[in-house]
């Protein structure tokens, strides 16, 4: 019997998410000690919102390793829900607060599309390089407006897509092979009209260049080799102004765009 075409996506999608949690489970410690994860002028402008608004509840959706809990509870955040659909994430982030005496940390698993909180919960809800990882961004924005309290903020960190559509889709390509979780980085104004959509006011946005060391990349996820020779032969065919853009070096050491887009839910 032939499926309908709604009953195949659904399907697709619980298998991507499955997908994500093996692999980032697999995983959890490589991105406890990543540089590229651990560090970031990003944390610490986190750490600082956390010291001006001293909010009371704050969720970090797709904590993965917990930087962003670290850095929130760092600068003064009373309770950080460090939310994850990975559980070998979430005990590493448990076991990684505990040493460091964040009390203010609490673990809890699911995905970013059905939060299992109560409507108006949190004061700030901060996501971290998660969302291209996300099923289905808009659903999981609208839980995001949902259970954000009035006055409320939505901070979301990721690298996102060049507008040109040639380095769009080598970077998708680039991602997929390296990553099969992965769905995709969006632009800036998709993120906009998507964060609008779901109920929130037009995000403040900042972007940088984040360098990425090949080697690093590819040992954190685990890239099966095969795939690590795809992303070698893809490289090799890229056009020279792909090369130039990502700025990709004779060791596919590359950088990528990354931006910050923070957000007050409508009235």
């Amino acid at each position: 019997m032939k499926k309908e075409p709604g009953i195949a996506r659904e399907e697709t999608a619980v298998d991507q998410q499955e997908l994500s949690v093996t692999q980032f489970g697999a995983s959890a410690t490589q991105y406890l000690t990543s540089t590229v994860h651990a560090t970031g002028a990003d944390l610490e402008r986190l750490k600082t919102i956390a010291g001006q608004l001293r909010p009371a509840r704050v969720l970090d959706l797709g904590c993965g390793a917990g930087h962003a809990s670290f850095a929130l509870a760092r600068g003064g955040a009373r309770q950080v829900t460090a939310f994850d659909p990975s559980s070998d994430m979430l005990g590493v982030v448990a076991k990684e607060a505990a040493a460091r005496g964040y009390d203010a940390i609490e673990t809890c698993v699911g995905v970013a599309e059905a939060l299992p909180f109560e409507s108006n919960t949190f004061d700030l809800v901060v996501t971290r390089y998660s969302a291209h990882h996300w099923a289905n961004v808009p659903r999981a924005l609208a839980e995001c407006a949902r259970v954000i309290a009035p006055g409320g903020r939505l901070v979301v960190i990721d690298v996102i897509a060049p507008e040109k559509p040639l380095f769009d889709t080598s970077l998708q390509v680039i991602e997929f092979l390296r990553d099969a979780s992965h769905v995709r980085d969006y632009r800036v104004p998709e993120w906009v009209a998507m964060q609008q959509a779901a109920g929130f006011a037009e995000p403040e946005v900042a972007c940088w260049k984040l360098p990425l060391d090949f080697k690093s990349w590819i040992a954190r996820i685990g890239t099966p080799p095969a795939r690590v020779a795809a992303l070698q032969t893809v490289f090799a065919a890229l056009p020279g102004e792909v090369l130039e853009y990502f700025q990709i070096g004779p060791e596919l050491s590359f950088v990528t765009d990354s931006a910050w887009l923070e957000a007050l839910k409508a009235d």
